[in-house]
């Protein structure tokens, strides 16, 4: 049995593979779980097969694997595979349109990331997350302030400073119990800022030790 290439439809717990022979015909189909299903590829594809799966969840983490085993990988944006779906979207379909896809002329793989790369890209997604958490948290304090009577600054910076004058201000009509809950809000906000000034740092320090940010930061223009 002759298996060119393999295309593999990852999953929580069960992977589905699905092998052609050079010709484009089906030879090989094998449901597996999560904990043998590398072992399994490995003990019947020689090093050297192509292996596609689609960019999904922990599509970088089991190409890197496959790589390191010999096995070349590409990983296809869902638009590619797609058209290549037969018939109703299963597990069994998936990965056969994956193995069909993989090897078309005009299909642009993504670029497996490293281990450093996904670290990087996960700091820049959490703190995305962060960014929309504190500008929600504004917007929430500028709402309830405003039905008190009090006009909230729209810049971030000011309404910091705001808060604690309103907190301090016995005459500004606000109630003991919303008081409280100002205060609370104002430490809600002064956690995200610190989360923001953390994740900046680490950013800092990457950007520091990578040598194509440090070209980068060189360029006329760029604003450290």
């Amino acid at each position: 049995m002759k298996i060119n290439r393999v295309g593999v439809d990852l999953a929580k717990n069960v992977f589905q593979l699905h092998g052609v022979d050079p010709k484009g015909k089906t030879v090989w189909k094998r449901r597996l779980s999560r904990g043998k299903w590398i072992k399994v590829l490995c003990d019947t594809v020689v090093p050297g097969t192509k292996i596609g799966m689609e960019a999904c969840a922990g599509a970088h983490h089991w190409a890197r694997q496959l790589m390191q085993r010999g096995y070349p990988v590409k990983v296809i944006p869902p638009q590619f595979v797609k058209p290549f779906i037969k018939s109703n979207k299963n597990d069994v379909n998936d990965a056969e349109a994956i193995c069909e896809a993989m090897d078309r002329p005009n299909m642009h793989p993504v670029k497996v990331k490293t281990i450093e790369q996904q670290d990087l890209q996960a700091i820049h997604r959490i703190r995305d997350e962060i960014k929309s958490h504190r500008i929600a948290k504004a917007n929430q304090i500028r709402g309830l302030v405003a039905e008190y009577g009090l006009v909230a600054p729209q810049q971030l910076p000011v309404l910091r400073r705001a808060i604690p004058d309103w907190l301090e201000d016995a005459d500004n009509g606000l109630t003991f119990l919303f008081r409280q809950l100002l205060q609370g809000l104002w430490g809600d906000l002064y956690a995200l800022d610190q989360r923001m000034a953390e994740l900046d740092k680490q950013i800092a320090v990457i950007a520091q030790e990578d040598p194509m940010a440090r070209r980068l930061q060189q360029l006329r223009g760029w604003v450290h």
